[in-house]
C-alpha cells in the first residue's frame, strides 16, 4: 500500500475529528442573540475578514457604533458569537476588575507567540504576574527619566540624516527613518547594544521589523484566517508546533524569533556572566531585569528563554509603538502649521531659559514644561490609536455592564450584558478614543486644545496616560508607557526645532491601514510598504541680521 493512499484516509479522519470537535463546542454555547449587531457576511469568518479589510481603521467601529450603541454582538469563526465594545464601563470591567478572567484570544495570542516567544505579551495569569514583578524594576519613573539623554542624542543623529537629504526641500519617508532610530534606541537603553541601524540601511534586523506587521498580520487571506481560527481547537502543546507551517507569514514569524534570538542570547550570557558589582553600575533594562530575577525565589525566576522572550517584546513594541504615533504627529501637524508653530515656539522659549541656566540639552522638566507638545501627543495617541483592537475571550460566564444602555434585539433597554465562558470580547480602542460621550463633539478630529478643556476628573478611569486607550489598562497595561511617553516628548522636540514638517504636493492619500497594528499606507502607492511622506525643510528665522537654525545648533 503507498503512502498516498495511507495518508488520504489519515487526512479525512483527521479532519472529521475536528469538525465533530467545533459542533460539540458551539452546540453547548449559549446565544447572543438578544443582542443586535451586524450580519456575518459568511459562517466560516463572521465579521473577522471584515475588520482586517476596513478603508480605514475604525471607520467599521464607527458605523456599528451609529446603528447598535457602543457595544454589539459580533460574530467570530465557524458561527461562535462575541460581542465588541467601546463602552466606557464595559471596557473599564474587562480590563481593570475582572483581573485574568479575560485572556488573550487563542488565534491572536498564538501569533504573538510565535514571532516573539514566551514573553510579557503573551503570559497569562500567574505567568504574567511572575514577568511582570520581574520587570517592574527596570520600568520605574526615575530608571526610565535616565534615557532622555539617548532619545536625544538619537534624534540629533536622525536630524543630521535628514539635513544630508534635504539641501533645500525635499519629501522624506518619516516613519522608516523614525523606526530605524527607535530600534536603535532600544538597542542601547535595552542591552546596552548598538544595533547600527541609523547607519546601515541594509541592516537585516531592521529590514525584518520594518516588513514584518505587512507580512504576517496585513490582509490575511481567507484560507489563513480559517487556519488561524482553528488554532481554539489545538491543545497549547500542537499549538507550539505551529511555527513550523509552511506558509510565508509563518515562515518570516519563526525567522524574526531565530534572527533575534542569535543576538539576545550572546548578550545575555555576557551579561549574566559579569561580576554582580559590575552588573550594578550598568543601567539598561536587561542588567536590572537580571539582576532582579536573580534576587527572586529560585520558584519565581524568568527562564533564559523568558528573559530573551522579554527583551524581543519590548524592542518590537517600543520600536512600533513610538515611530509610528511620532510619525502620525507630524502628519497632523502638517495639516495644522498653526499648532506647528505654536509648538515650535514653545519650543524655542525653553530652550532659551535653558541657554540662559547653561544647560545644552533640555531636561526632563524642560520637556515637562511643553504642555503644546505635550497636549499634541496625547492627542495623536488618542486619534491615532497604534493599537486599535484587544482580542480576548470570557474565561467565565460574567455580566458586563454598559455607562451607555444599548437597544436589544427585541426593542428592550440593556445597561448590561450577559457574556458566556468562551465567548470572544473584542475591545475597540480606536472606538472609545473617538467616543463623543467621552472626548466631545470634536472627537473626531485632530484638536490637542481639548486636553486644556477636558475636565478629567469627570470621566470613567481607563487608561494609563491622559485616559487614552492606546496603552491598555488594568493589570495588563503597557509596562512600557513611561519609556515611550518620554520618547515621544525628547525626539518631538528636537526634530520641531529644527524642521518644518508639511504635506507634499499632491497631497497623497494615507489611510490607517488595519492590522494588529495600526501604520499609514499611501493609497496608490503600497507597494512603499508603511509609509509616511512629508515635505521637511531646515527651519530658519532672521534674528539679528542672520540665519538661526534650529537654535543655533548646526
Amino acid at each position: 500500500m503507498t503512502l498516498s493512499l495511507l495518508v488520504s484516509p489519515i487526512a479525512l479522519i483527521g479532519l472529521a475529528a475536528l469538525v465533530l470537535v467545533l459542533v460539540v463546542r458551539l452546540s453547548r454555547r449559549k446565544s447572543l442573540k438578544f443582542l443586535r449587531g451586524p450580519p456575518p457576511p459568511s459562517w466560516w469568518l463572521g465579521n473577522e475578514h471584515q475588520l482586517f479589510y476596513q478603508q480605514d481603521t475604525g471607520c467599521l467601529d464607527s458605523q456599528w457604533m451609529r446603528e447598535y450603541g457602543n457595544t454589539w454582538r459580533m460574530h467570530s469563526y465557524f458561527g461562535r458569537e462575541g460581542i465588541m465594545t467601546t463602552d466606557p464601563k464595559a471596557l473599564q470591567h474587562i480590563l481593570h476588575k475582572s483581573g485574568y478572567n479575560y485572556p488573550k484570544r487563542v488565534d491572536m495570542n498564538t501569533i504573538t507567540f510565535l514571532q516573539f516567544g514566551p514573553g510579557i505579551l503573551w503570559s497569562e495569569g500567574s505567568v504574567h504576574q511572575r514577568h511582570r514583578k520581574v520587570m517592574n524594576p527596570a520600568f520605574s519613573a526615575q530608571q526610565l527619566r535616565t534615557f532622555v539623554p539617548l532619545f536625544q542624542r538619537t534624534a540629533l543623529k536622525i536630524i543630521e540624516k535628514w539635513k544630508a537629504l534635504i539641501p533645500i526641500d525635499s519629501v522624506v519617508l518619516v516613519n522608516q527613518w523614525l523606526a530605524r532610530g527607535g530600534l536603535d534606541i532600544i538597542g542601547e537603553a535595552a542591552f546596552d547594544y548598538d544595533f547600527g541601524s541609523l547607519d546601515d540601511a541594509d541592516n537585516p534586523l531592521a529590514k525584518e521589523y520594518a516588513t514584518i506587521v505587512r507580512d504576517v498580520q496585513m490582509n490575511p487571506t481567507k484560507l489563513a484566517m480559517l487556519y488561524r481560527g482553528l488554532f481554539e481547537c489545538f491543545p497549547q502543546k500542537i499549538i507550539e508546533f505551529v511555527k513550523h507551517t509552511p506558509a510565508r507569514a509563518y515562515r518570516r514569524a519563526k525567522r524574526l524569533n531565530e534572527m533575534f534570538e542569535d543576538i539576545g542570547r550572546d548578550l545575555y550570557h555576557s551579561n549574566a556572566d559579569e561580576e554582580k558589582a559590575d552588573r550594578d553600575g550598568k543601567r539598561d533594562v536587561m542588567s536590572i531585569l537580571i539582576k532582579a530575577n536573580d534576587s527572586e525565589d529560585q520558584r519565581f525566576r524568568l527562564s533564559e528563554k523568558e528573559v530573551l522572550a522579554q527583551m524581543h517584546h519590548l524592542t518590537s513594541a517600543a520600536q512600533e509603538t513610538t515611530s509610528s504615533t511620532l510619525s502620525w504627529m507630524l502628519y497632523e501637524l502638517s495639516k495644522h502649521p498653526e499648532y506647528q508653530t505654536r509648538i515650535r515656539e514653545e519650543i524655542r522659549a525653553v530652550r532659551a531659559a535653558a541657554n540662559e541656566r547653561g544647560e545644552p540639552t533640555f531636561t526632563v522638566e524642560d520637556l515637562d514644561s511643553m504642555q503644546y507638545l505635550i497636549a499634541a501627543i496625547k492627542e495623536t495617541l488618542r486619534f491615532h490609536a497604534v493599537v486599535p483592537y484587544l482580542w480576548r475571550v470570557a474565561g467565565k460566564d460574567d455580566v458586563i455592564p454598559l455607562s451607555e444602555p444599548v437597544v436589544g434585539a427585541d426593542g428592550s433597554v440593556l445597561t448590561e450584558v450577559p457574556i458566556f465562558k468562551g465567548q470572544s470580547v473584542i475591545t475597540s480602542l480606536c472606538g472609545y478614543n473617538r467616543l463623543v460621550s467621552v472626548w466631545g463633539e470634536d472627537a473626531d478630529e485632530w484638536v490637542p486644545e481639548r486636553f486644556f478643556r477636558i475636565e478629567s476628573e469627570k470621566q470613567l478611569r481607563l487608561g494609563v496616560y491622559a485616559n487614552v486607550l492606546t496603552f491598555s489598562a488594568g493589570l495588563r497595561g503597557c509596562i512600557g508607557w513611561r519609556f515611550a511617553v518620554y520618547q515621544l516628548q525628547a525626539v518631538a522636540a528636537e526634530l520641531l526645532e529644527t524642521f518644518e514638517f508639511a504635506l507634499p504636493v499632491p497631497k497623497p492619500t494615507i489611510r490607517r491601514t488595519p492590522a494588529v497594528l495600526m501604520v499609514p499606507v499611501v493609497e496608490g502607492k503600497e507597494d512603499l510598504g508603511f509609509a509616511m511622506p512629508l515635505r521637511v525643510s531646515l527651519f530658519s528665522t532672521r534674528l539679528g541680521g542672520s540665519d538661526e537654525h534650529a537654535g543655533g545648533r548646526s
